[in-house]
């Protein structure tokens, strides 16, 4: 295979193993404990007590070790439910769980916690199919999707979240990580190109004006990010000095930032073609035609949009029309006022990026042509 193709893709896999190896971000507090499989043998729910719809108490447990020194040895652990739905688990007999082997070792008459169910195997699985359907029908693209899928996956664990504990700006860190996570995937799937190039001044431009909205609409509509999950948790584990509307101005840019990618690299590979086609262009109608593509692109993007972020919210609109509330009072509601702020700041970038797209590949590729014609003209002259 021509080494050519293979080798970003090292450097790329280079980069993940290298942002492995950083540290992790510092934490407040570690059990020291490994996490290990075991089976649910037997369950105890005598001490569980019903308050409403949810169970609090202790579920007593017996379990049987999968793996490490005690394998195969049965031990008690316990699992503490607390009447919150959204974090408690309650275990059945052979279920497998996930529990804290403590970092001494454990002897009989010990108890262990479990922690939650053992999921990793199921999700591996999926990743696997995943992976394989996408290699089977994007082949060689789908292959390097596969490892900016992965690029992205460390850029976001392993440098932008550290970085944001650390006291770092992070609807700067946020815009910073998507600028390279931009430059990485445009060069995978357009390489060294003039498409590529256009791709990302014209995804830049959106993310630019989202990241400039983000925080001039949240100050405005007074959204100071603490509607984002687990906003609470986070600042009593340690980190009570973060700027909550930064780092909400930074999930806007990152959560949209996808949508604006793959608009821009639509927009860019539409106008290559057409310049492809006809090299006699001028650079006014390519734009036209860019500007064309967009609005064809634009109006499922920002739905596309609109559906991503209401999925994630269902439970809290169904609140609401159980409730009755008003629609004027419910759309004035801090939360949905956030998700309306994220939404449309989103697909304000997503539109933006049309025209930008359209002008930079305009640009490039009438001045391409124009070189090439100028270079055969040359060539005649000499002739």
């Amino acid at each position: 295979m021509n080494a050519v193709r293979i080798a970003p893709l090292g450097v790329l896999a280079a980069a993940c193993a290298a942002m492995w190896l950083l540290p992790p971000a510092a934490g407040v507090a570690n059990d020291g404990g490994v996490r290990m499989r075991a089976k649910i043998a037997a369950v105890d729910n005598s001490a569980l007590k019903l308050t409403g719809l949810l169970e609090y108490g202790t579920q007593g447990l017996e379990v049987e070790m999968l793996e490490g020194p005690a394998r195969g040895e049965r031990f008690h652990a316990a699992n503490e439910m607390r009447a919150q739905l959204d974090i408690d688990k309650k275990f059945s007999p052979g279920d497998v769980a996930a529990v804290t082997w403590p970092a001494g070792g454990a002897r009989q008459g010990d108890t262990l916690v479990a922690r939650d169910h053992w999921r990793l195997g199921w999700m591996a699985l999926l990743f696997v199919l995943f992976a394989a359907l996408l290699t089977a029908f994007g082949g060689w693209t789908g292959v390097k999707a596969l490892f900016s899928f992965a690029f992205a996956c460390f850029a976001v664990w392993k440098v932008m979240v550290p970085l944001c504990l650390g006291g770092w700006s992070a609807s700067w860190t946020a815009f910073a990580v998507v600028s390279i996570l931009a430059a990485v995937i445009m060069y995978l799937v357009a390489g060294a190109t003039r498409k590529g190039v256009a791709a990302f001044f014209g995804a830049m431009t959106g993310v630019a004006a989202s990241l400039a909205l983000a925080h001039f609409f949240s100050k405005a509509v007074h959204v100071n990010g603490a509607t984002m999950p687990f906003v609470q948790a986070l600042m009593y584990s340690g980190y009570s000095d973060l700027d909550m509307a930064d780092v909400f101005a930074g999930a806007v840019i990152l959560a949209s930032s996808g949508a604006v990618m793959d608009l821009a690299m639509d927009i860019a590979a539409g106008v290559g073609e057409v310049s492809g086609h006809n090299p006699e262009l001028p650079r006014r109608e390519l734009f036209l035609s860019g500007v064309r593509i967009g609005r064809s692109v634009v109006g499922t993007m920002t739905t596309t949009l609109l559906l991503a972020y209401s999925g994630g919210y269902l439970t809290l609109l169904m609140v609401f029309a159980a409730q009755g509330t008003a629609p004027l009072d419910f759309i004035n509601s801090t939360l949905v006022s956030a998700e309306v702020v994220k939404t449309l700041v989103g697909s304000f970038g997503l539109v933006l990026v049309a025209p930008a797209t359209a002008a930079v590949s305009a640009w490039t590729f009438s001045s391409a042509a124009a070189k090439a014609k100028g270079g055969v003209d040359h060539a005649q002259v000499a002739g």
